[in-house]
């Protein structure tokens, strides 16, 4: 009888490490019951998630980012001329981190037969023509079923490449003018 009431304790105490345990685990900041806003305008939100050390895995033991990284914020001129640029291209992916932006499949209303599809990754901050790898594909469908995909010529990219510069110029001569006020 008495080993029962031992093992009765045990199990009390056990239960109730456990749940001091979980209470212990739980995360003050986050109340379950507070309604969370979100933001509409992707590059606020992304720059926002950038501002907070965002990643997958957040910024882990605050470290330092090697020396050979570029840092592609939004102060970047030829990151704010391409996203300027390309605003009609419905968006799929915008790093920062990793100087890529990458657009979803795009067609005319004139000619829902064909989409576009356009990658831009930043080889550097500088703003020069080769800075910037620019990857388009064209997608033709005769059908649901059948479609066919290929890489645009360099005539293509050339055109967006030289849009982007133009939109960069643009802005970076608009900066000046603003910081000589």
């Amino acid at each position: 009888m008495r080993f029962y009431y031992f093992f009765k304790i045990i199990e009390k105490i056990t239960i109730l490490c456990f749940f001091l345990t979980i209470l212990g685990c739980a995360n003050k900041k986050d109340d379950p019951f507070e309604e969370k806003v979100f933001e509409p305008n992707p590059q606020k939100r992304a720059r926002e998630f950038a501002d907070k050390g965002g990643g997958i895995f957040g910024d882990i033991n605050n470290l330092k980012k090697p020396s050979n990284t570029v840092d592609f914020s939004t102060s970047n001129i030829m990151w704010r001329a391409t996203l300027k640029s390309l605003d009609f291209l419905p968006l799929v992916n915008a790093d920062y981190n990793g100087g890529v932006i990458i657009y979803d499949w795009y067609s005319d209303q004139n000619n829902s037969k064909e989409q576009i599809k356009i990658s831009i990754r930043f080889l550097s901050n500088e703003l020069r023509s080769d800075s910037l790898s620019i990857t388009a594909h064209k997608k033709v469908c005769e059908n649901y079923e059948k479609c066919t995909t290929v890489k645009l010529d360099k005539k293509f990219e050339d055109q967006i490449r030289d849009n982007i510069l133009d939109a960069s110029r643009a802005l970076k001569i608009e900066e000046s003018k603003k910081n000589k006020n």
